[in-house]
C-alpha cells in the first residue's frame, strides 16, 4: 500500500462536510461510520476495525454512551464516550448482519487498513480534499479538540503521546501557527 507522506488533519468544517458527503455518495455506509468514528474518538484505524458491533448495540441501554477499547498499539484498554455520534453508529450497526462492526464481504472478518485507507482516499479525491490517509481521522480528532479546548496536556494523553511537543506537531498546529504568525510578522512593517 502506498499511503500519503504528508498525511493531515482535516482543518475547515465544508471539508469535513464535504468528506461526509463523499463517503456517503459514493462508499458504502460502512466506510461513512469509519469516518465519523475515527473523527468523533480519535482511535486509530486498526483499533477502529476491531470493533465489533455487539459492542455498540449493548450501549443503546446505557445512560453512558461509552465503547471500551484496547488499544493495539499500546495496549491499553480505554473508555471512549461516542454519546455525539451514536444514534448514527447505532443505526448503522443495528442493521448489520455481521459480528463485525467494519465487515469485509470476504468473510466474517473486519476490512483491512489497506481497504479504509483506499476508500477514504476515494471520498477525498471526490470531495476535493488533500492529504488523506488513515491517520487523517485520529489527526482531525486532535486538531478540532485541541482548537476547542487548547488543552494540550488532556490531548497527549488521549493520543498516548510522549511530550506535547509531539502532539502539537502531530496535529499539523505548530506548522499552521507558525504561518500565522509569519503571515502577520514583517522587520519593516510601518508601525
Amino acid at each position: 500500500m502506498t499511503t500519503p507522506k504528508n498525511v493531515q488533519p482535516i482543518r475547515s468544517q465544508q471539508q469535513l462536510d464535504d468528506m461526509k458527503w463523499a463517503l456517503k455518495r459514493h462508499c458504502l455506509p460502512r466506510d461513512y461510520i469509519l469516518f465519523v468514528l475515527g473523527c468523533e474518538t480519535g482511535l486509530r484505524v486498526g483499533d477502529l476495525l476491531k470493533i465489533k458491533t455487539e459492542a455498540i448495540l449493548r450501549l443503546k441501554n446505557k445512560k453512558e454512551k461509552v465503547l471500551r477499547v484496547k488499544e493495539g498499539k499500546t495496549q491499553k484498554i480505554r473508555d471512549i464516550y461516542i454519546g455525539h455520534c451514536f444514534e448514527e453508529v447505532y443505526e448503522y450497526a443495528a442493521g448489520l448482519d455481521s459480528e463485525w462492526l467494519f465487515p469485509s464481504r470476504k468473510g466474517n472478518r473486519p476490512i483491512t487498513p489497506t481497504q479504509a485507507y483506499r476508500q477514504l482516499k476515494k471520498a477525498a479525491d471526490f470531495a476535493g480534499v488533500e492529504h488523506v490517509g488513515n491517520h487523517t481521522l485520529r489527526k482531525t480528532f486532535g486538531y478540532w479538540f485541541y482548537k476547542a479546548t487548547k488543552d494540550i496536556a488532556t490531548l497527549q494523553e488521549i493520543l498516548n503521546h510522549s511530550h506535547p511537543s509531539v502532539t502539537l506537531r502531530y496535529i499539523g498546529i505548530t506548522e499552521e501557527e507558525t504561518q500565522n504568525v509569519l503571515k502577520h510578522f514583517s522587520v519593516f512593517q510601518d508601525k
